[in-house]
């Protein structure tokens, strides 16, 4: 292996959503973090819902890298990613509830990571019921207002918190002091507020790292990092269907930016792919079936947020969007999740282009008034109808199953290195 800065060029795995989220990454991460040292976040917060089923047990992950499933694996949460800490801690006494070994010996922070108040939860219901018609589907959970708060340099980070309280003090109450400028129903005890903070800054700080010396340490060190991306590349700030996306940059440029990383350190990146599509909330879907199609994808795949509870909205799988995704990610590989919910279909269809106005698009539109006229060009491929849930040998899938993962490859170039047929973590297959 070649010799870089003296040491050896070591690569991180990356395991990003190749649609619209929901994709199933949880599922790829916990296969991957079986042999992983360190799983890291890069962004995001407590909007994003990675799910793990351990012989029989499902642990739901939000703001935690879903890498701690597994005992030898410890978890980093980056810089890029904003953190409600009441969450945190919620989310780290359900999980050890559950048997799973987590406090500060195998969880770090990002002294560089900003904070979600209450407030920015607030703010963020405020702001979308004003939006009225034109609203966006948010979580509410703050997600947007802190980012905004961090782009406005108004923010408060980890560090804050568990340095100076005076400090902290002052600037807390001089970002409530905008936040009720530009939002006048909006009410803070900041009185109550500040004395949970000074709770939580002594709870938080076993651990607080700084991320970046302390993630390449690790990667000098020999150990096996994997990343972990919420959301998906169609709901990334700069790429996806804006404005109905999510506020921060969950294709692989936050990884280098969520975790400061330079771009020599990204080996694998794997895209994970639904066998069909769905998205939450509102905005542009092309491939979308409202008709009996859609009810039985969304029922059969129990297509329901793992954080919101809301239903998703269920179509065929989208190859333009893949190509789309593929262009921006530089996927290695592909991992394809849910193919078992498609084996009661007698032909399944697949969007392999665009028109518009009578001709075919070269490229994924970024107008929201062409992409919600476009025709979507399908083609048909015949069903296998039988229960392949339990089949864990590409070599055993019916002939037909094959041949949709072939057609998968073969449009966009990439390998696919796993098929999931089922919710528990054994049910995967292994590909390439």
């Amino acid at each position: 292996m070649a010799k870089v800065n003296g040491m050896r060029d070591l690569k991180v795995d990356v395991v990003l959503g190749a649609q619209w989220g929901d994709e199933g990454k949880g599922k790829i991460v916990d296969l991957l973090a079986e042999s992983a040292d360190l799983c890291c976040r890069c962004q995001g917060g407590n909007n994003a819902g990675h799910t793990v089923v351990v012989e029989g047990q499902d642990y739901d992950f939000h703001l935690l890298p879903s890498g701690l499933a597994h005992k030898n694996c410890s978890a980093l949460v980056g810089n890029g990613v904003v953190i409600h800490l009441d969450q945190f801690f919620d989310e780290i006494e359900k999980n050890v509830k559950k048997n799973l070994k987590i406090d500060n010996t195998n969880l770090f922070i990002s002294d560089k990571a900003h904070i979600v108040f209450d407030f920015h939860q607030n703010v963020d219901g405020i702001q979308e019921t004003q939006r009225e018609k034109n609203s966006l589907g948010t979580t509410k959970k703050g997600i947007g207002p802190t980012y905004s708060s961090k782009a406005s340099r108004e923010g408060i980070r980890i560090s804050d918190l568990i340095g100076d309280f005076d400090l902290f003090t002052e600037r807390f109450r001089s970002i409530v002091k905008s936040f009720r400028a530009a939002h006048p129903s909006l009410t803070v005890d900041e009185d109550k507020e500040l004395a949970k903070y000074r709770q939580h800054a002594e709870k938080i700080r076993p651990y607080v790292v700084e991320s970046v010396s302390f993630l390449q340490d690790q990667i000098k060190a020999g150990k096996k990092v994997l990343i972990e991306g919420a959301n998906a590349v169609m709901l990334d700030i700069d790429f996806g269907t804006y404005p109905f996306v999510t506020s921060s940059n969950c294709s692989i440029g936050g990884v280098l930016t969520g975790l400061g990383l330079p771009p020599r350190f990204i080996g694998n990146c794997y895209g994970v792919v639904k066998a069909y599509t769905t998205r939450v909330g509102i905005g542009p879907f092309p491939t979308e079936q409202i008709n009996e199609i859609g009810q039985t994808l969304q029922e059969q795949g129990f297509e329901f947020g793992v954080t919101t509870g809301r239903r998703r909205r269920c179509g065929w799988l989208d190859l333009v969007v893949l190509r789309y995704s593929n262009l921006i990610n530089g996927y290695t590989g592909l991992a394809i999740t849910k193919l078992d919910i498609l084996d009661t279909f007698h032909e399944i269809k697949v969007g392999v282009d665009y028109k518009l106005d009578g001709k075919i698009l070269k490229s994924f539109p970024t107008s929201l008034s062409e992409l919600t006229r476009v025709e979507v060009i399908y083609k048909t491929l015949p069903g296998w109808k039988t229960n392949i849930s339990g089949i864990r040998k590409y070599s055993d899938l019916p002939e037909n199953a094959k041949a949709y993962v072939q057609f998968i490859e073969d449009v966009l170039q990439v390998p696919v290195s796993w098929i999931g047929v089922g919710q528990s973590r054994d049910s995967i297959i292994q590909k390439a």
